[in-house]
């Protein structure tokens, strides 16, 4: 039986050797390349890049092959690329697409396709649902690689994404106070795509910055290159050893970022946008407008209505959020998933920004992350968000699925003020604590985002959330 292809929030992912092979990548890139060739018959070009994983540059050759027989160049990166370097390259060279091999922060033994259109952002709905379709009519028609109009000379372009792209983050963040505060910044960019961009870009600049993690391995040290809390631990001992302000961190293609405190403390990615988009409209007097996912804090929407700028409310997947800073309708825009970008940048998430407007505000404002959360919170008041995943029974699933199309006005003895509809189900309480509960797509989990006003507040209401699945 043929795999079904199907491209999510954030493209196509797999295990290698089960569903993501070779034959199925000649598939996806195949629907790509019809997809691409019936947008731009003639003269079109795509940008083929990868993060560091096993195969990737085997991969990167296929591509460029398939694209080939379609008529199409491939434009080809070597060296592994953050996915927001690969952005920005695809606007300035006026490029038909990205094909990007990475599986993001997903462990070692998976692999996948991310495609961006030539705006930078990542393909939307009405682009992935085309790209599906011309895969299946690939499997019909049996030339999903397009070998059969294959040519005799190759067009193959080459292309360095770094140089242009860190040139770009010159012009955004403010290196002479990161230099002027003598901040000593640690960096890991966890065997990733980022490894040579934010520590070297801090260097050049006369900015004191050490590095974890700063060699290859396709394993990436065992585990998911995912910069979230128990996973930073080496960083946090270079950062004793360093006695640095703070410690950034990258996931596998650089796309989202984890931010350590001077203290060793981790800050969650819900704390890091409100305080960078708190920070952005002190220092640009930026007030265009914000955007967060539905699941993303609502201290975001408390520091919007004490700054007197429109807030938007997406579903989950940052092209929602891309399509808002192509508009120029907000100054910044971030999911809880430490996914972020800003005004006048790529429509896409960047992890490598993220970090080093950390590095900034701390350097300007003279204060650590801590201390200048708690200033935000004793204005605006305090927000403690969670975010908790269950795997479900296919029993459980399949009666949870039926209620979450119900309209509950009680929750767990909580009156429910709003029932919120953009992604998932969304329940709002009276007392402006609130739980979001999203089903996956490709595995029998669901995810339990809560949020409420005190850490006793919050324990209550996540205890609430888990046992309103099994009611």
């Amino acid at each position: 039986m043929t795999t079904q292809i199907k491209f999510g929030t954030s493209g196509w992912r797999a295990v290698m050797a089960e569903e993501f092979t070779f034959a199925n990548v000649r598939r996806a890139v195949g629907g790509i390349a019809r997809y691409v060739a019936a947008q731009k018959p003639r003269g079109a070009r795509v940008i083929v890049g990868r993060d560091p994983r096993f195969l990737g540059e085997t991969f990167c050759s296929l591509a460029a092959e398939i694209l080939e027989g379609h008529g199409i160049t491939p434009v080809v990166v070597a060296e592994p690329a953050p996915t927001p370097a690969f952005a920005y390259a695809v606007v300035q060279t006026k490029a038909d697409g990205v094909i990007n091999f990475t599986a993001s922060h997903n462990p070692p033994q998976y692999n996948g396709i991310k495609f961006s259109t030539p705006d930078g952002c990542p393909a939307l709905p009405d682009v992935t649902k085309k790209i599906e379709t011309e895969i299946e009519a690939g499997d019909r028609d049996g030339t999903p690689s397009g070998t059969k109009a294959k040519r005799n000379r190759s067009t193959k372009e080459s292309l360095d994404v770094k140089p242009g792209y860190l040139k770009r983050l010159r012009e955004i963040v403010d290196l002479e106070a990161i230099r002027k505060a003598d901040l000593q910044v640690c960096f890991d960019p966890m065997w990733g795509a980022a490894r040579g961009y934010s520590d070297e870009f801090l260097r050049e600049a006369g900015v004191k910055a050490a590095t974890v993690h700063d060699h290859q391995d396709v394993l990436f040290g065992g585990h998911a290159p995912e910069p979230d809390d128990l996973l930073l631990e080496d960083l946090r001992e270079k950062m004793r050893a360093t006695e640095a302000q703070i410690g950034i961190a990258t996931d596998g293609d650089a796309d989202r970022f984890g931010i350590v405190d001077a203290d060793g403390t981790f800050l969650q990615p819900n704390y890091v946008i409100a305080l960078l988009f708190d920070y952005l409209v002190e220092s640009r007097g930026w007030k265009n407008g914000v955007a967060k996912s539905v699941a993303t804090t609502n201290l975001i929407n408390a520091i919007a209505k004490a700054r007197g700028v429109d807030l938007y409310e997406t579903p989950v997947g940052f092209k929602y959020i891309g399509e808002l800073i192509m508009q120029d309708k907000i100054a910044i825009g971030g999911e809880e998933s430490a996914g972020l970008s800003i005004r006048h940048h790529v429509p896409e998430k960047d992890g490598v920004l993220a970090g080093l407007l950390c590095c900034e505000m701390v350097a300007r404002r003279g204060k650590s992350l801590g201390e200048q959360l708690k200033a935000l919170c004793n204005q605006v008041g305090s927000y403690y968000p969670q975010r908790e995943n269950f795997r479900l029974t296919p029993e459980v699933k399949e009666k949870f699925t039926e209620k979450l199309r119900s309209d509950p006005r009680e929750f767990c003895g909580h009156k429910v003020g709003e029932v919120v509809r953009t992604d998932g189900l969304k329940l709002v309480f009276e007392d402006g604590s609130w739980v979001c509960y999203r089903l996956s797509g490709t595995e029998p989990v669901v995810r339990i985002y809560s949020e409420a006003r005190s850490k006793q507040g919050l324990e209550k209401l996540s205890g609430a959330a888990r046992q309103w699945i099994f009611e």
